[in-house]
């Protein structure tokens, strides 16, 4: 009997062997199943809780007037409102798909860039039946413009309205900002500052320190500018053409008439006209033309009158494109001049 309780005992501490055995054995496989099941795996966990890598790379989250806005990572139908943020944004690689246009044709620097891009017009409030149209993927306007409009506007695409800023530089830095590219804001600024300088020396040596005058027939009369507005600081600063002696230091610009002009009488005349296709605008400039005050102005004498286009300069002073074409403008004009 002992020995049978003996040996009973021995078959029982091998039965609990074998089960403790077994069971060790069961944990470590049920371990090297878990990990190597798709549903444990470690993607797939994260797919449950949060959006996968690619979905994650998909969009971005960029600050706003209106607050944090997530946009598409690479967006490709963009509309830029105001009439300069289009500018902005081809001066960054980026064509609108649609724009609102002051002008019924776009200037000749941005027709071949903008050929399939749709005019909106301009108007107090936009067009919101062509920007549903064109399917945009972002919208990105200045918040001063578009304030308003928001709502609307972000019903259609992520909408993004930047502050409001005194120099297009910080304007156009703001955009590459959301479209994350800040290095081409950095590029197209410096561009156009080496641009300008070359422009700077190569006009020095063409024009020295002759005067020029900046003049604009507008229908009520002829606009001169100055050095303190941005048209003229273009020509008199930026470009260092020496302005008239005694146009008013505190005055931006004067409005004229024909008969006060040869009071300002320079070596040299920058004209345009405010609208091209204006009747108004276009007798007055005949009529100045065809006036013997105007025959009798030294510029007129010299044959050193440049006629430059007015939509093209339209953005001056508030895009970098306007402002290269205008450089290039300048510079043919002096160069050629009595030609």
């Amino acid at each position: 009997m002992k020995q049978s309780k003996t040996a009973l005992s021995l078959i029982m501490i091998a039965l609990v062997a074998l089960v403790m055995a077994a069971c060790s054995g069961n944990n470590g496989q049920g371990n090297t199943t878990a990990a190597a099941s798709p549903s444990a795996s470690p993607e797939a966990s994260n797919s449950s809780s949060e959006p996968s890598a690619t979905a994650a790379d998909s969009v971005r989250t960029v600050a706003s007037e209106k607050g944090d806005i997530t946009i598409p990572a690479n967006p490709s139908r963009v509309i830029g409102l105001s009439v300069v943020y289009p500018e902005f944004l081809q001066a960054l690689g980026v064509t609108p798909i649609a724009v609102q246009n002051y002008h019924p044709e776009f200037p000749s620097y941005l027709e071949d860039a903008f050929k399939n891009t749709i005019k909106m017009g301009i108007a107090e409030t936009p067009d919101f039946e062509k920007i549903l149209a064109a399917e945009p993927d972002l919208i990105i306007a200045p918040v001063w413009w578009s304030d308003k409009d928001y709502d609307q506007l972000a019903k259609i695409a992520p909408t993004v309205l930047l502050p409001q800023r005194d120099d297009w530089r910080d304007e156009l830095k703001d955009i590459a900002g959301v479209l994350g590219k800040p290095e081409a804001a950095d590029k197209v600024i410096q561009d156009l500052e080496d641009q300008e300088l070359a422009a700077k020396e190569k006009l020095d040596t063409l024009v020295g320190d002759e005067t020029v005058m900046y003049m604009m027939i507008m229908p009520k009369g002829i606009v001169l500018y100055s050095e303190n507005i941005d048209r003229g600081s273009f020509i008199h600063k930026t470009l260092g053409l020496k302005p008239i002696a005694n146009f008013p230091q505190s005055e931006q610009s004067l409005t004229i008439s024909l008969e006060k002009l040869p009071e300002y009488n320079p070596d040299h005349i920058i004209v345009q006209l405010d609208d091209e296709s204006n009747a108004v605008i276009q007798k007055a400039y005949k009529d100045m033309l065809e006036s013997s005050l105007w025959k009798n102005m030294t510029a007129v004498k010299k044959n050193q009158v440049y006629m430059m286009g007015g939509k093209e300069w339209f953005s001056l002073g508030m895009s970098p494109l306007a402002n290269s074409y205008a450089i290039n403008a300048v510079l043919q004009a002096f160069e050629n001049k009595g030609k």
